[in-house]
């Protein structure tokens, strides 16, 4: 009886320091290495700021401390990072990319010759937001409404294919109807941004509200640039407050709503950050709980608040299942929406 006891307390004392443990091989691991913090996107953008900021304020949430370095890798719409952290970077947890959603959907409904990952075995951190993508133009473009882009040509800036730039406009195009003529291969938002400037294009589709109210806060207020329309079912008080219509209300059948819809799920995991499937288990959690308490870090929040980020997180758990969802849509339903998202 007695040795039965004392193995019962051996086995309970070794499950209860098992969490202990195993967070003492964490910060082991982490502690005095510097982390790369990817960012598939140019410098000066959304998804640059995002991802930056991540970096600043992660360090104090993960055992170990260990420093985080942010680099941008930029090139194909993102996918040349991506491929980096599937293929070539560490696969130990000390690699982190964080790109824009579309990215994740390109093997889906885009060239699947031209990707070499498989997003739905990537291991997902967690998103800072869930996006709001919207079509904005300058106030002299032609187009008014949304209903006259249907009618009236709209020169937007675009970035490469895979990119919500490139791809939501031509998706309206070819499911809609609308007139837009998509000028691709700028590097990025900013870049777009400063297209729009200098009066190169007239506007923008696909793009984070987030990203271009904190570059431009001032366009929308001062009546320089007018929001057509909102891609995707995510709205903010601002863009209700301007009764801004949803570009799904155009849909004239059910089958063009879903495929809109298909698409526009990847604005539901707006800011995502991975590793590669390789990581080990144990390491992917504790990244994922130092992303967490990050996302409430009230210095985190008041950073956020003064540059204009809006922060809407979703756990790696929640975006895991979310890109698990996404890639088991019926086969008639995606080849639909790959067809309307070729240019013709």
């Amino acid at each position: 009886m007695i040795k039965r006891i004392q193995g019962f307390t051996l086995l309970a004392l070794a499950l209860f320091a098992t969490p202990a443990a195993a967070q003492e091989s964490i910060a082991q691991f982490y502690k005095g290495k510097t982390l790369s913090m990817l960012v598939g996107a140019p410098p000066g953008g959304g998804y640059d700021l995002y991802g930056r900021m991540v970096a600043r304020h992660m360090s104090k949430h993960l055992p170990g401390a260990p420093a985080f370095v942010a680099t941008n890798m930029v090139g194909a719409g993102g996918n040349l990072m991506v491929e980096y952290v599937n293929g070539v970077a560490a696969k130990d947890g000390t690699v982190i990319g964080t790109v824009a959603p579309g990215t994740m959907l390109e093997p889906l409904l885009g060239d699947k010759t031209k990707v070499k990952f498989d997003p739905a075995k990537l291991n997902y951190i967690g998103s800072a937001n869930k996006e709001i993508y919207v079509c904005f133009v300058r106030a002299d473009a032609p187009a008014k409404s949304f209903a006259d882009a249907m009618t009236q040509e709209v020169i937007l800036g675009a970035t490469a294919e895979g990119g919500t730039t490139r791809d939501l406009p031509i998706l309206l195009n070819n499911v809609l109807g609308t007139k837009f003529r998509v000028v691709s291969g700028y590097p990025g938002t900013r870049n777009i941004v400063m297209a729009i400037e200098k009066g190169e294009v007239q506007g923008q589709c696909g793009t984070g509200w987030s990203s271009i109210t904190t570059l431009h806060p001032d366009w929308f207020r001062n009546g320089a640039a007018r929001v057509l329309a909102i891609e995707g079912a995510n709205t903010a008080p601002d863009l209700e407050a301007m009764k801004t219509p949803f570009t799904t209300d155009f849909a004239k059948t059910p089958e063009q709503k879903q495929i809109l819809d298909l698409v526009y799920s990847q604005a539901t995991f707006g800011r995502p950050f991975l590793v590669a499937p390789e990581v080990p288990a144990e390491r992917v959690e504790a990244l994922r709980a130092a992303f967490d308490k990050t996302m409430v870090d009230p210095e985190f929040l008041a950073e956020a608040k003064k540059i204009g980020l809006d922060i809407r997180p979703l756990s790696g758990a929640e975006v895991q299942a979310l890109v698990t969802k996404t890639y088991a849509t019926p086969p008639d339903v995606i080849e639909k929406a790959r067809k309307a998202m070729a240019a013709r």
